[in-house]
C-alpha cells in the first residue's frame, strides 16, 4: 500500500506512540541506573535498541520511499515481532543465568501494552481478514517461542499458552470494532468525496448554463436593436439601388430616411449595449427599476404621469424580471417616439398568483393589425420576450384614441 492509500494521521500516530514508548523505556532505564541495588533489565535494554531503531525509520523519509507500499507493514511487523521476541530473549537470558522452569519467566503482561498500537494500526488500516491474521500471527510466535523455551527447561507451555489465548480473544474483539469503525469511516469519507464531486460538476454545469443564458440574452438584446435595424436598412437599400435610375428625388429622400432610421438604429445599439453593461434590476429591483424608468421617461418627454404600484411584490426568478423591465423599456420608448402624448399611465398590479403591467398612453394611437403586418420590430420585440417568459402581450390601440399596452405572466 503506497503513501497515498495510508489512512489520514496514521503514520504520525505511529511515530507519536513510539516515541512515547522510547520515552518511557528511557525514564525506566533512568530509574534502574540510579537505584544502586538494581542493575538495568535485559528487557529494558532490548526495548531502547528496539524502540530506537523503529523511531529512526519512520522517521527517515528516504527508507519510506525506498520501501513503497511495503514501508506500512515492514514497519508493523516490526513493531510486533520485537516486543515478542525481546520477551523470550529476556527469558532465555535468565534460563542462561541458572534459572529453570515458572522462575525464569519474566511474565508478559506487559506485552499486551507493546502489542496493542500495531493492533489498533492494523485494525484501521486494513481488513478484518489482516486483523485476524495478525492476532493469530502473533499468537502462534509466542506459541512457537515459548515451546523452545519449554524445551531449554523455560516455564511450562500449558501456562504460557492460556495467558495467549486470553490476550487472543481479548485483541479479536477490540480488532473487530476498530475495523468496523474505520470502514464505516472510510465509506462516509468516500461517499463524501463522490458528493463533492458531484457539487463540483452541478456548480460547473450551473455555470456553464448561466453563461448560456447570459449569452442568449445578450443576443435579444441586439436583435433587438441592431438585428431591426439593419434588416429594415437593407431593404431600404435595395430600393434605393432602384430609386437611383428612375428618380433622383425620391432616392434622395429614400437615402434620407434610410440614414435616420441607420442613426436611430446607432442609438438603440448604444442603448442596448448600456443597458447590458449595468441593469438596473440588479440595483434597485423590479419595483423601483420601473418607477425610475416611468419616471425619467415622462420628465425626458414632458409627460404627466400616473403610477399605480404595489408596496411590495413577490420575488420573482431573474430572467422574468429582466423581460418585464425590457417590455417596459420598449413600450415606454414608443411612447416618447410615436404617440405624440401628454399623459402616461403605467400600473403594475400582482393577482391570484400572476402579475399584470399595464402602460397606457393618451396619445394618436394606431391600428394594431397594421403595425403587426407592417413589421413592427419593436412590437415583435415585446411579444418575443412574453413568450420567452410564459406570459401574455395584448396591445389595445385604434387611431387618435391612445395605446395600452398589458403584460400578464405567472409569479
Amino acid at each position: 500500500m503506497n503513501e497515498q492509500r495510508i489512512e489520514p494521521g496514521l503514520l504520525k500516530v505511529f511515530r507519536l506512540s513510539v516515541g512515547i514508548q522510547w520515552v518511557l523505556v528511557v525514564l525506566a532505564i533512568c530509574g534502574e541506573l540510579l537505584d544502586e541495588q538494581l542493575d538495568p533489565q535485559f528487557m529494558t535494554l532490548f526495548a531502547l535498541v528496539h524502540t530506537t531503531l523503529l523511531m529512526g525509520i519512520l522517521s527517515w523519509k528516504r527508507i519510506s520511499m525506498i520501501l513503497g507500499r511495503f514501508f506500512l507493514p515492514l514497519t508493523l511487523l516490526l513493531a510486533s515481532v520485537g516486543p515478542i521476541a525481546g520477551f523470550a530473549l529476556a527469558t532465555a537470558a535468565r534460563i542462561g543465568q541458572g534459572m529453570t522452569g515458572d522462575a525464569a519467566w519474566v511474565g508478559q503482561d506487559g506485552l499486551i501494552v507493546w502489542l496493542l498500537v500495531p493492533l489498533l494500526l492494523v485494525s484501521s488500516q486494513y481488513s478484518l481478514r489482516v486483523m485476524f491474521a495478525f492476532c493469530f500471527g502473533t499468537a502462534l510466535l509466542e506459541v512457537a517461542l515459548s515451546a523452545i523455551l519449554d524445551v531449554l527447561g523455560g516455564p511450562r507451555l500449558a501456562m504460557i499458552v492460556e495467558e495467549i489465548l486470553i490476550r487472543l480473544m481479548l485483541f479479536v474483539v477490540v480488532g473487530s470494532v476498530v475495523v468496523s469503525l474505520s470502514r464505516a469511516q472510510r465509506l462516509q469519507r468516500e461517499a463524501l468525496a463522490q458528493k463533492n464531486a458531484q457539487l463540483s460538476h452541478y456548480a460547473a454545469t450551473l455555470e456553464q448554463l448561466a453563461v448560456s443564458r447570459e449569452r442568449n440574452r445578450m443576443a435579444r438584446e441586439l436583435h433587438d436593436t441592431l438585428a431591426h435595424t439593419l434588416s429594415a436598412g437593407s431593404v431600404q437599400l435595395e430600393a434605393l439601388s432602384v430609386l437611383l435610375d428612375s428618380d433622383l428625388d425620391a432616392a434622395r429622400r429614400q437615402l434620407q430616411s434610410t440614414q435616420a432610421m441607420m442613426r436611430s438604429g446607432l442609438q438603440e445599439a448604444r442603448r442596448a449595449l448600456r443597458a447590458l453593461r449595468a441593469s438596473p434590476l440588479d440595483d434597485l429591483g423590479l419595483l423601483l427599476a420601473l418607477r425610475q424608468l416611468a419616471e425619467s421617461t415622462a420628465e425626458r418627454a414632458g409627460l404627466e404621469l400616473a403610477l399605480q404600484f404595489p408596496e411590495q411584490i413577490e420575488s420573482l426568478p431573474p430572467e422574468i424580471e429582466q423581460h418585464v423591465y425590457r417590455i417596459a423599456e420598449e413600450a415606454l420608448t414608443n411612447v416618447v417616439r410615436h404617440s405624440n402624448a401628454r399623459r402616461l399611465s403605467v400600473c403594475l398590479r400582482p393577482y391570484d398568483g400572476r402579475i399584470k403591467l399595464t402602460i397606457h398612453d393618451d396619445g394618436i394611437g394606431f391600428d394594431p393589425a397594421q403595425a403587426k403586418n407592417g413589421g413592427q420590430f419593436g412590437l415583435m420585440g415585446m411579444q418575443e420576450r412574453a413568450l420567452l417568459c410564459g406570459g401574455i402581450l395584448r396591445v389595445e390601440s385604434q387611431p387618435q384614441q391612445g395605446t395600452t399596452i398589458i403584460f400578464e405572466g405567472a409569479l
